[in-house]
């Protein structure tokens, strides 16, 4: 999607009209809050997922040292 410079001009005057001078920051804010919070959620997906690709820690074995509570 290439957008040129009118089409860019055009979007902001709309965006003026629409939404008014004093809310367009607000909503300028709300976008970029939910674009980092979405991001940082993608990368707790790719961190658990790799986390689950990680092997598991061996456990003693019965009757070896550390086994006194059993």
């Amino acid at each position: 999607m290439n957008l040129g410079i009118g089409q860019i001009a055009l979007l902001i005057v709309l965006a003026l009209v629409f939404f008014g001078p004093k809310r367009l920051p607000e909503l300028g804010r709300a976008a970029g809050n939910a674009i980092r919070e979405f991001k940082s959620a993608l990368n707790g997906i790719t961190s658990v997922e790799k986390k689950a690709e990680e092997p598991l820690p061996e456990l003693p074995k019965t009757g070896e040292k550390g086994d006194e509570n059993v």
